[in-house]
Order: structure tokens, then C-alpha cells, then sequence
């Protein structure tokens, strides 16, 4: 299933667009595919890294605060 999506740029980034299609002989749909390619692949890594702090907070205890009044 395939949505309509209502997508706005500013003017300087249509230009931008254009002049690098130009000078790169790419197609505008491709270059902002390859752009969008990127972002995503930082954002994951952003969110793993986050998701990896919030792990080691979780388990940052020393050996004596982990077995603080834990009867044996």
C-alpha cells in the first residue's frame, strides 16, 4: 500500500537540488533517496547508542551495591 505524502522544501534547497543534479548528472528523486539512505542509517545508530547508555545505566552497580542486603 502506497501513501501520497505532501513534501515541502524550502527554495534554497530545490535550488541546491537542481545544482547538484546538474553537477553530478543524478536524478533529483535518487540524490534525496540516497540523502534520506543516510539520515536513516544515523538515526539508527543514534537510537542503538541511546538504547545502550540506558542499558548500562541499568547495570552500573558495583559488586558490593548489587548484593547490598542480599541474604546468603
Amino acid at each position: 500500500m502506497q501513501e501520497d505524502l505532501m513534501i515541502e522544501l524550502k527554495h534554497s534547497t530545490v535550488e541546491n537540488l537542481q545544482l547538484y543534479s546538474e553537477l553530478l548528472g543524478k536524478d533529483v528523486n535518487r540524490m534525496l533517496e540516497e540523502a534520506l539512505e543516510l539520515y536513516f542509517e544515523a538515526q539508527q545508530k543514534r537510537l542503538q547508542e541511546k538504547n545502550l547508555e540506558n542499558e548500562n545505566m541499568m547495570t552500573d552497580l558495583d559488586y558490593d551495591e548489587f548484593w547490598d542486603g542480599v541474604d546468603l
